[in-house]
């Protein structure tokens, strides 16, 4: 169990506050040297192969081993390799970027090699002898350091840092033991709250992998026995080839029709280019594009000439149809030319049916045999394949009773999984808040750290 230390006195950084009455705060020069990189992904015949260690490499991972990951190849001179190669307990961190949330981010160099080295946007913190790396690393990861560099970033549309900013921030300083002891503690209880979060993520998975596979099932097989029989439906109907490979058997008293006959293509176009943008994607569907503000998407000046599309109809993301970006749309709007619009015949088929269906995985695999291209990431689903495929259409009281029961499984689902999804941000709150408890002294960790580590009970 954790506890207060004795005595406090007042820090003098508002972002840090009161700290243990021995400690002591000082720059992070008093603790480390710090040095930017300037090796880039640029390879030259006459310079030696290094393998870098690139910004994403930091901001994804806390840790950093040379021996564990494929890093990036590149060049660089001997020179570099002497002052930007990596050691062990090496602290990089994130020196700019788009966000200035995301700069200052830290990561420990727990594996080096003599071919590993710092790549360009990072920052290398060397620890002095007399500096824990584990306690150093926590310290920058925590919000009362790493707030000190957010305010210090200059920039307009990207975001750095200082030098002189890391330099000067001021961090906390507690005896070397007791620096070890926090690092261990931080260490032992953080991956216990990872290993927490893994399970919730799991879960979440767990979750999204039952609920595709019960939406495939029901599209092509019909409702499980229970549910068909609460809907007046024949809770076990014979089976029969559907003649068509990637759909497999379906209920005997399904009709399988081809797309011409049910579909017609929609080739509509804005001429004043006026309309609500909608976007497609394998995991959303049809959506608003002003929903999703950071997707890295190319925004035309005027969307005269994109197509329309109608509540009900099917659009399909020609790029991507492979991955089963598409979907029935649940208002007017304008889509991309390089999309296609699909009306399904109204009498035959639900809008929510045929979202169902093109987004299952059988009809996925079946868009994917069907779309032309030399690799698979270069695939395109035509209006003339998408017609050469069929569709398992059940009787209209059957869609209607199909739609309503997976909508209420979605709403299950999402209820689901939206409370997992709180689980996980409190736990990485508390991740958060314990690290910048112990390395600001707020909690004596000492006791802890020695029973953690099997010292004593």
């Amino acid at each position: 169990m954790t506890r207060r230390y004795p005595s406090y006195c007042d820090s003098g950084v508002e972002w840090i506050g009161d700290l243990p009455a021995h400690w002591r705060t000082v720059p992070l020069r008093w603790l480390a040297s710090y040095r930017t990189s300037s090796v880039d992904k640029k390879s030259n015949g006459d310079e030696i192969p290094v393998r870098l260690c690139n910004y994403t490499d930091v901001y994804y991972s806390e840790q950093i081993r040379a021996d564990d990951g494929e890093f990036m190849t590149a060049t660089a001179t001997a020179h570099e390799v002497a002052r930007f190669g990596l050691r062990r307990g090496d602290v990089l961190i994130t020196k700019d970027s788009e966000d200035w949330r995301d700069i200052g981010v830290p990561a420990l160099v727990e594996v080096a090699s003599d071919d590993f080295v710092c790549g360009y946007h990072l920052g290398i913190v060397r620890p002095d002898d007399d500096v824990d790396p584990g306690y150093l690393f926590r310290a920058l990861l925590s919000d009362g350091v790493n707030k000190q560099m957010q305010v210090s970033a200059t920039g307009v549309t990207r975001y750095g840092i200082p030098n002189g900013a890391v330099e000067g921030a001021v961090l906390p300083c507690p005896p070397l033991d007791e620096q070890r002891a926090i690092a261990a503690y931080l260490d032992r209880e953080t991956a216990r709250i990872d290993d927490l979060i893994l399970k919730q993520e799991l879960l979440i998975e767990r979750l999204d992998e039952y609920r595709t596979a019960l939406i495939t099932q029901t599209v092509t097989r019909g409702l499980p026995p229970d549910a068909a029989e609460a809907a007046g439906l024949d809770p076990t109907p014979p089976l029969k080839d559907s003649g068509v490979e990637w759909l497999g058997k379906v209920p005997e008293h399904w009709e399988v029709v081809d797309n011409r006959r049910l579909f017609e293509e929609r080739d509509e176009r804005s001429d004043d280019g006026v309309g609500e943008l909608l976007t497609v994607s394998h995991l959303t569907g049809v959506t608003r594009r002003s929903e999703k503000p950071n997707v890295g998407m190319f925004m035309a000046e005027t969307l005269e000439g994109y197509k329309q599309c109608h509540p009900g109809d099917l659009v399909i993301n020609t790029m991507w149809a492979w991955m089963g970006a598409a979907g029935t749309a649940t208002e007017a709007g304008l889509v991309s030319p390089s999309y296609n619009v699909y009306a399904p015949e109204p009498r035959h088929l639900l809008p929510r049916f045929v979202d169902m269906a093109y987004r299952s995985r059988r009809y996925v695999v079946g868009m994917t045999s069907e779309s032309r291209g030399i690799w698979s990431s270069r695939l395109r689903m035509y209006p003339q394949q998408f017609m050469s495929l069929a569709t398992a259409v059940p009787p209209m009281q059957e869609q209607e009773a199909i739609v309503a029961y997976v909508d209420r499984l979605e709403g299950r689902s999402e209820r689901m999984s939206t409370t997992v999804h709180v689980a996980i941000e409190r736990l990485q709150e508390y991740r958060s808040a314990l690290i910048s408890a112990a390395v600001t002294g707020k909690i004596d960790v000492r006791d802890a750290a020695r029973v953690g580590s099997g010292d004593g009970v």
